[in-house]
């Protein structure tokens, strides 16, 4: 009868460590650092976040992307294709937001109306840098993919 009731408690606590294990992240808050051009960094980068999606949860992330200087590029229209511009929608159909630099905006002249994808003036930040400050000051984590 103890060996029984050996495995039995054996089992219940392996089960239990897998299930805390296996996905059961609290709320989180993340800030991600985007300030390269390479398109196949950028593609690594929003693979990155569709994958921390889905191991949090949409709706336990508070997840924003944080854009200065070459940065932008990940949203340039010249620079999109089809299949980027629908991983952004995506993104953000998933409550992801894409904060855009004005220092860089001004010092590169583009005009986020009609040089960016789908960027309306509520995702422009003054600094990109002290955005990045300001949230890790609010609790978010730094991640710079």
């Amino acid at each position: 009868m103890k060996k029984i009731f050996a495995v039995a408690l054996a089992t219940v606590m392996m089960l239990g460590a897998g299930l805390a294990v296996a996905g059961s992240y609290s709320k989180q808050k993340v800030a991600y650092h985007v300030n390269y051009d390479n398109p196949k960094r950028q593609a690594g980068a929003m693979r990155n976040i569709q994958n921390h999606i889905n191991a949090v949860g949409a709706e336990n992330l508070d997840l924003r992307i944080i854009m200065h200087g070459k940065g932008v590029s990940l949203l340039m229209k010249a620079n999109s294709d089809a299949n980027f511009e629908s991983k952004v929608v995506s993104l953000k159909s998933q409550n992801v937001a894409f904060k855009v630099c004005k220092n860089t905006l001004r010092g590169k002249k583009i005009d986020y109306k009609s040089d960016l994808f789908d960027v309306a003036e509520s995702d422009i930040v003054p600094s990109g840098v002290a955005e990045l400050a300001h949230l890790q000051q609010q609790g978010f984590s730094y991640i710079r993919p």
